[in-house]
């Protein structure tokens, strides 16, 4: 095996690292470190959640007096400043590591290549972007929010081989499979939050929780696009079915003593900026921003979906296709709205990648704009 093999292979093991924390490290990144020696593992570790200790700390612990003169494998260029925890480049210098590979820069204006700069000023070996694609997509949502300050929207859909999300009855439990539905509930463990319109919950009064079974399951934020704030005080986001918070997102026009008894029921309230007869959904998300939630998905109907594409909210679609046809001109689609005009207009996903769960198919992707899109 070749010595560039052989850093993949370890820099892989940073990422799978990295990955365990999903989900709970917010507003953090995931990040995972191995140290090697001589071809052995002489310490890992990742960052497990926002406050606790950071994934090179976690690994020069384990490797004690081993980290001299070994190598770093890092999947997030190592900080340099003072936040919760003490800067990474100087223990990392101390320990008297030889080399460390970073995956990518991280973007954050405090680290932004200062961290390289650092150990490379300290006579520390550093070399950056062994697989830097793979890091970023997985802390795609912290990238997006460093620079733009916006969460990270996914849009997520279950639906026929024609496009239906429920039969003319309004019938949509359930369209795809036990192994599709756990997927959902896995993502939803792993998002910041979850958003639906006001429609999703009067016809289907879902939970929108977390229920994969695990002792360390998580619930996502629940906000709901609510226009006129009709969302019953009986609601199951609204009767503390979870701890997590429940945000509904208003207009102006929204009545002020309904909001107030929500209120006085524990959700949050947000009337969103220009927003005096529905809902913006652009500025939800800065919103949203600014409370810290860095990514939200989407479950919503066939009019949320819409507003989302066109107000151009969606980073990445999630379409889980059941091997069914259920026909109908008035059946709901996936996408609501009036359509386009021609096929120039419709958007396109780039990076597209294909799953199977069992009879469903998963098809992923990141949404691509055109000038005229945007």
């Amino acid at each position: 095996m070749s010595e560039g093999e052989v850093d993949r292979n370890w820099m892989r093991r940073a990422l799978e690292l990295a990955a365990r924390a999903r989900g709970r490290t917010s507003p953090n990144p995931m990040v995972g470190a191995v140290i090697v020696k001589d071809g052995q593992v002489v310490g890992e570790g990742y960052h497990a959640y926002a406050g606790s200790e950071h994934a090179e700390v976690v690994a020069l612990r384990e490797a004690e007096a081993a980290a001299t003169g070994a190598t770093l494998y890092v999947s997030l260029e190592p900080c340099c400043h003072h936040g919760r925890t003490p800067p990474c480049t100087h223990q990392i210098v101390e320990a008297g590591i030889r080399r460390v590979v970073a995956a990518c820069e991280d973007p954050n204006p405090s680290v932004s290549g200062r961290g390289i700069a650092a150990l490379r000023e300290a006579r520390v070996t550093v070399e950056v972007g062994l697989l830097g694609e793979e890091a970023t997509r997985l802390n795609e949502a912290f990238f997006k929010y460093i620079r733009t300050g916006l969460p990270f929207v996914t849009l997520k859909v279950a639906a026929s081989l024609d496009g239906k999300i429920a039969t003319r009855t309004g019938e949509s439990r359930w369209i795809t499979g036990e192994s599709a539905r756990r997927r959902v509930h896995q993502l939803r463990n792993e998002v910041d939050a979850v958003l639906v319109g006001i429609g999703t919950v009067l016809r289907d009064d879902p939970l929108l929780t977390t229920r994969l079974g695990i002792a360390d399951q998580r619930d996502p934020i629940r906000v709901i696009v609510d226009n006129l704030a009709r969302l019953p005080l009986r609601a199951k986001v609204v009767n503390r079915a979870s701890t997590a918070p429940t945000i509904l997102a208003v207009s102006q026009m929204a009545p002020r003593s309904k909001l107030e008894a929500l209120e006085r029921e524990g959700v949050q309230v947000i009337v969103v900026e220009n927003s005096p007869r529905r809902v913006s959904l652009e500025r939800l998300m800065e919103a949203l921003g600014k409370r810290g939630i860095l990514s939200v998905m989407i479950e919503g109907g066939a009019e949320i979906n819409a507003s989302a594409l066109r107000e151009g909210v969606v980073d990445k679609a999630l379409v889980f296709l059941a091997p069914i046809l259920i026909g109908g001109k008035t059946t709901p689609t996936a996408v609501g709205g009036d359509g386009i005009e021609w096929l120039g207009q419709a958007l396109r996903l780039r990076d597209v990648r294909i799953e199977r769960f069992d009879g469903d198919i998963l098809v992923e992707g990141y949404l691509v704009r055109t000038p005229a899109q945007k």
